[in-house]
């Protein structure tokens, strides 16, 4: 029960443009997955980190999409990336550094995560004609936004290539997927010590 609770955040954002509340266990005892933003296709792809982290988390959100997706895809990667930090606890035993190549179809994605204390994000990745997705639309831009808001605010480095790949829906599916799956092995607890020279992340 110690371990879910040092591995376990709440976190709530509320602006003008948006309502977030998350919950997010790290590794999900108990609380499952449910995402509703309000957007479909960016629920899905939440859904396919969840899945693929084997972590656990309910997101749910409200904003003025009626403006724009912009602002409720940002605000959820804020408050996913602080709930994350949060949850990491300590950050003593911590495997730190991964990678994931995941193909989906013809397309091939790569992401790797460094839990570094500094937040970065490195985004190689070009779509050729991308066209919204799903109603109300998620524009592919989105993606990069979101993985920045939520590289900067749990305070990793995130590096995200696109090998190949033509179908936008694939190509962004991939990175989501690859997303979960490099997360999953960067917050294994391996070992008692700060993964740092430097005693602290």
């Amino acid at each position: 029960m110690d371990t879910y609770q040092k591995r376990y955040a709440k976190i709530e954002r509320i602006t003008k443009e948006s309502d977030i509340k998350i919950e997010l266990d790290l590794g999900d005892p108990g609380i499952g997955l449910l995402c509703e933003t309000g957007i479909p296709f960016f629920d899905h792809m939440l859904s396919q980190v969840g899945k693929h982290s084997g972590m656990g988390f309910i997101i749910k959100a409200s904003g003025d999409i009626e403006v724009d997706t912009h602002h409720s895809v940002e605000d959820v990667g804020i408050a996913l990336g602080q709930a994350f930090l949060q949850a990491l606890g300590d950050k003593v035993g911590l495997n730190r550094f991964s990678s994931a190549l995941v193909p989906l179809d013809e397309a091939l994605a790569e992401v790797i995560v460094d839990i570094s204390g500094r937040g970065y994000l490195v985004y190689n990745v070009i779509i050729e004609n991308p066209l919204p997705l799903g109603t109300p639309g998620f524009e592919p831009q989105l993606a990069e936004e979101f993985l920045r808001a939520f590289a900067t605010n749990a305070h990793l480095t995130l590096h995200v290539n696109l090998r190949y790949g033509r179908n936008t829906h694939h190509v962004l599916e991939a990175i989501f997927k690859a997303l979960g799956r490099s997360l999953k092995d960067a917050v294994k607890v391996q070992g008692a010590e700060i993964p740092s020279t430097k005693g602290m992340l």
